[in-house]
């Protein structure tokens, strides 16, 4: 079951990736994703510890640019949903 919401795990803040505000940038902690959705996830690079940069949002949210890797990936809200990160401050 995803957990929405921030709560500390160990020093660093974990929210879900859909949390994160454009402009920022995370490392992927965990999936909640199962299934098709969650192979599709890793074959796109959503794997733990990758670092993601959340790039823009649409007008209205959904969906989420992000880049992993050197490549650009869109995600819908309910998929960015699935993935738990910690913020990275610089």
């Amino acid at each position: 079951m995803p957990r929405h919401g921030k709560r500390k795990h160990g020093r660093r803040p974990c929210c879900m990736l859909r949390d994160v505000q454009s402009g920022c940038h995370a490392k992927i902690h965990c999936h909640h994703a199962t299934g098709a959705v969650r192979q599709r996830l890793l074959d796109l690079g959503f794997v733990p510890q990758a670092r993601i940069d959340v790039i823009r949002r649409a007008p209205l949210g959904d969906p989420i640019e992000c880049r992993v890797a050197d490549y650009k990936v869109t995600l819908r809200n309910s998929e960015a949903a699935l993935i738990e990160v910690e913020e990275e401050t610089e």
